[in-house]
Parts: C-alpha cells; structure tokens; sequence
C-alpha cells in the first residue's frame, strides 16, 4: 500500500531507526520496537496510507481499522507482558489531523472502535505499562482520545505545527457560528479554545515540552533530547502512575477543587 509521509512516520523511525516493523496489521497503523536506555519500549504511530481502504483515514485520520488496530496491538502487548513484573513502555507518537468523519464510518461504529483503542491504552496503563504520548504534530478530536491521550505523561513539541483540539477550526467555526476569524480572536483570550500547544501546555495536560530545531527533519541532538524526555517520563510514570499531574497547573485551579468538593461530598 501506498503510504506518504508525515512527522508521526518520521519520529517512529527516529526512535526506533530500521526496526522491523510488526506484521498483520493495517497499513496506516505502524509499530516499531525499539530501545530507551538499554530497556525494549513499544512505539506506536498512525500514519498516511493513500490507499486506504477507508478514503476518509487516507491522510493519517484514525477511522474504524486505525481504531481496532490499535485496541488489538496495545491488547497485544498487554497479553504478551502479562507475567513481566516490569511492563513495557510504549510511546504512542502522535500526529493525527482528525477522527474518520464518513457515512461508513458512522454506520459501521467508528465509536466502539475508537473507544476500543482508548480502552485498551487505558488498561494498559491500569496494568502497569508506563504509557507515554508524544505529540510531534497534530493531536485532533476523537482521534487523539482514541491514540494517546490514556497515556500517563504527555510530551509535546514547542512547534506551530503541534496543534491540540477537540476539532479544527473550520468544524470549531461552523458549530459556534463564527467565522474562523473570529474565532481565532476569540481563543487568544481562552486557552481552552486554542490551538497552539503553549496555550494547551496552560492547561497541565503536558509534563514536558521540548524546544527542537527542526521537527520535520530532526538532527541527532533533536533525538537525543526527545528519548531523554521519554525516559525521564517512564520513570516518572512508573513512579506515580495517576494522572493527577494534569490538575496542577493554575488553569485547572477550578477542576482541582470541583474534584475536591465531589470526594468530601461522597
């Protein structure tokens, strides 16, 4: 199948350079097993496949194989590490413009095979695997619940090509009844309706965000710096597995005392 480029295929080959890429599975859904500091890690990416047989996961979107695929992978390792006292990292790396919007799509479950994929990273997680999301370029709507958004830390990119959001802008336009103008004005001044990645940083959901010099074509120092974030995250991970590091930033203020109302409560 034909495939085109994208920063998720070319990160996965820098993390994991000429590794054997595992069998059986759709085109657009690649996974390489690599090393981190002397320690095997599963490393995940969702790519382009021009020949989808989905038109609409054609550009790298996370459509109904994307989603079961993902569920049956990370299941994978989960029943291939059952019996390992030290789970296996796995980086989900994660450049995904969007979920599959389409007829079929639709008809044929595209919730149950996204959630599929959320649910297996989420057990994963819950097992015992350090999960770690590293966003190199966009990490948009269902697509990024469904690959990555589990994980226990996330990493980000500081690129203007690293976009976050529940949707794109033009989708974000249309539901709101602005313009996409207007809109833009209106996220400079709410960062949760913004795009660019320093905003999303506001919200505590990253634990790291590394400056690269060219993340479309990263040098050895580009790599170097991104598999110590990794490493650094995994130990964290394995350390406090929660993810009460998402409400410590000062935009999370009000989700932090909600959730501490709601415990007194009950």
């Amino acid at each position: 199948m034909t495939q085109t480029s994208s920063r998720g295929a070319i990160w996965l080959e820098k993390l994991a350079p000429h590794a054997q890429r595992l069998n059986g599975l759709c085109a657009s859904v690649q996974v390489a097993d690599g090393q981190l500091n002397g320690e095997n890690v599963r490393f995940i990416a969702v790519v382009p496949d021009a020949q989808n047989h989905y038109p609409r996961a054609a550009q790298g979107e996370v459509g109904l194989l994307e989603g079961w695929t993902l569920a049956k992978v990370v299941n994978k390792t989960r029943e291939e590490d059952k019996n390992s006292t030290v789970k296996r990292p796995i980086v989900a790396v994660i450049d995904v413009p969007s979920q599959a919007y389409g007829r079929r799509e639709e008809a044929f479950g595209i919730h149950q095979a996204l959630a599929g994929a959320a649910g297996a990273y989420a057990n994963a997680r819950l097992d015992g695997h350090p999960v770690i999301g590293l966003i190199v370029g966009k990490a948009m709507s269902g697509a990024f619940l469904a690959h990555g958004y589990q994980a226990n830390r996330l990493i980000a990119l500081n690129d203007q090509g690293v976009l976050v959001h529940a949707m794109g802008k033009a989708s974000a336009a249309r539901i709101t009844l602005r313009s996409v103008e207007a809109l833009e004005k209106l996220a400079a001044t709410i960062p949760p309706m913004a795009y660019d990645v320093n905003n999303f940083a506001t919200l505590g959901l990253l634990s790291d965000l590394l400056n690269v010099g060219d993340p479309d074509a990263p040098s050895d120092a580009d790599v170097a710096m991104v598999e110590i974030a990794l490493h650094k995250a995994i130990s964290d991970a394995r350390q406090d597995a929660s993810l009460k590091i998402r409400l410590g930033a000062s935009n999370r203020h009000s989700s932090s005392l909600v959730r501490e109302r709601i415990r007194a409560t009950w």
